[in-house]
């Protein structure tokens, strides 16, 4: 195998009655063959939508990167009769498989009955054993069982399967689950699912909609302890996957998830993606005594759980995977908090407010963007007025936004020979409802206003071999429109790691905020041949 093209296994989400089961198997590619021609420009639904054809995953995949599926003879993989192509002996390490695990739960090949999820999740272990075999023999002896390695790609309950078979030793064989070298969710209710505020309840069985009942998850995903201490599911062990090799793609338009003729996006409500809440949609990690250690890498969209506006049907979500699995460069995207002014007349008083952090981040000449975090849409980050405020309080006062990863294959540049990577980051922090002596405080108050608003430009160029040093470029556009002409000091921190801080450009007004961008920098398939 030729790092890091590994196999891909698509994992498809929820499929929540008999005849969706069906449909399901019907689908050579379950719904990753699925592309798009329209985008929402606006949260307006009364706005025409923008044409943007996106043909498909497996279509850009294949075209993009040379991946093929594995289907022949009308067989699948899984299937007795199948059979390689003709001069093969097994598989291309370049190939897309379908993991089929709602055939038996269809009517067409089945009884039309659901099995439990931790089924699934065995079956994900054979269906990765399976692979791993055909691309050794494929490999002629050159390539090591032990050596083999595939990637997950899960959309919605899919994510719930891989993690129920990477976290649980009993749902899965341990040769199966070291072969997985990355794991990216679309839109996957990792916290579960809220309707009407509240939890799925355990005794919701019907089309096996526990399945995304807390307390149902913490037994499946083997977090008994985990749920015991936070209330929450939404965490990996150090244990059983590494945190950093794992991306969550969270959609944030509710407005177009048409399920059920619309009553999802009603009893779920604002600040989802029409089925799964924006704050139930990424992972954290624990340590061996269930301590939180931080996020797995999250981009946003305003996209919806499915459908023609759908998440995994998207042009965002389809760079950030083939950046994720391929790319060159990771950064990590935070704001660090140093100090925020209150508006004068109330500094001295009892004061209330809630900060949102907002973030739009996008490669150089591109339409469209790796991350987007604004409060229209209900996915900025939030900090009150106390947690930013409070001496001690170091986490609150470091914003997570988001990470991007950068790919060479993706510039702009008609100079083969550059290597510089460019995107461009808007930050922004609103002003918020100032609350005084608990009643609101309408002075100063002008609905939609920033404390700060910038972009800013950077180019990274990584070091060409170990040892090398990296060139990093920045600027605010408030500044020069388009340029990044300030060379930016960086400090090793952890193996191939650089951090670098750009600070937030100089003021004294009240209200007002004092801190710096914080860019965790390091390469990204270093490893590769």
């Amino acid at each position: 195998m030729k790092a890091p093209y590994y196999p891909i296994i698509y994992v498809r989400g929820y499929a929540m009655s008999e005849g969706e089961r069906d449909e399901t198997a019907a689908d050579p590619f379950c719904g990753f063959n699925l592309g798009s021609t329209v985008y929402r420009a606006t949260i307006d639904k009364t706005a025409p939508p923008k044409r943007f054809i996106f043909e498909s995953p497996v279509m850009r995949l294949g075209s993009d990167f040379d991946y093929s599926d594995v289907y022949e003879h009308g067989s699948d993989i899984m299937d007795p009769d199948w059979t390689p192509r003709t001069g093969n002996v097994g598989i291309d390490s370049r190939s897309v498989v379908i993991y089929r695990y709602y055939d038996g739960g269809s009517t067409l090949f089945g009884d039309g009955k659901a099995s439990p999820i931790e089924d699934y999740a065995r079956g994900l272990s054979a269906l990765i054993l399976k692979v791993r075999d055909l691309v050794c023999a494929q490999e002629a002896g050159a390539l090591a069982p032990n050596d083999f390695r595939c990637y997950l790609v899960a959309h919605s309950m899919g994510g719930l399967i891989v993690r129920a078979f990477l976290q649980n030793p009993a749902l899965g064989n341990a040769h199966a689950r070291n072969s997985v070298d990355k794991f990216f969710t679309y839109a996957t209710p990792h916290n579960g699912i809220e309707v009407v505020g509240t939890n799925v309840p355990s005794w919701f069985s019907a089309n096996d909609m526990n399945n995304f009942n807390r307390d149902r998850m913490a037994g499946y995903l083997n977090l008994k302890a985990a749920y015991a201490k936070y209330q929450r599911v939404d965490y990996v062990p150090a244990s059983a996957f590494p945190l950093e090799r794992i991306f969550c793609m969270v959609g944030t338009n509710r407005n177009d998830y048409e399920a059920a003729k619309g009553l999802s996006r009603t009893f779920v409500g604002d600040g989802s993606d029409g089925l799964v809440k924006v704050g139930n949609a990424s992972l954290w990690g624990l340590d061996a005594d269930n301590n939180v250690t931080g996020a797995a890498a999250t981009a946003y969209t305003y996209r919806s759980h499915s459908g023609v506006y759908g998440i995994v049907n998207s042009e965002e979500a389809y760079q950030n995977l083939i950046r994720f699995l391929f790319g060159d460069v990771r950064v990590d995207i935070w704001l660090e908090i140093d100090d925020v002014r209150l508006p004068a007349e109330i500094e001295h008083d009892k004061v209330d407010a809630l900060y949102q952090f907002e973030l739009l981040a996008q490669p150089r000449g591109k339409r469209w963007q790796l991350s987007r975090r604004v409060s229209e849409e209900d996915s900025p980050a939030c900090r009150t007025h106390k947690q930013l405020t409070t001496q001690g309080d170091a986490g609150a006062q470091h914003v997570y936004l988001s990470t991007v990863f950068l790919a060479n294959r993706a510039k702009v540049s008609k100079n083969p020979d550059d290597r510089t990577l460019s995107y461009s980051m808007d930050v922004r922090v609103r002003v918020p409802d100032y609350e005084k002596n608990n009643a609101f405080w309408p002075n100063q108050h002008y609905e939609g206003s920033y404390l700060f608003r910038d972009a800013l430009i950077v180019t990274l160029t990584p070091p060409l071999t170990a040892g090398d040093d990296w060139s990093v470029t920045c600027g605010w556009e408030s500044t020069q429109v388009g340029v990044a002409t300030r060379t930016l000091d960086h400090t090793v921190i952890a193996g191939n790691k650089i951090r670098m801080e750009v600070g937030l450009p100089a003021s004294t007004s009240k209200p007002g905020i004092a801190g710096k961008v914080v860019l965790i920098a390091s390469g990204w398939n270093i490893n590769a041949a």
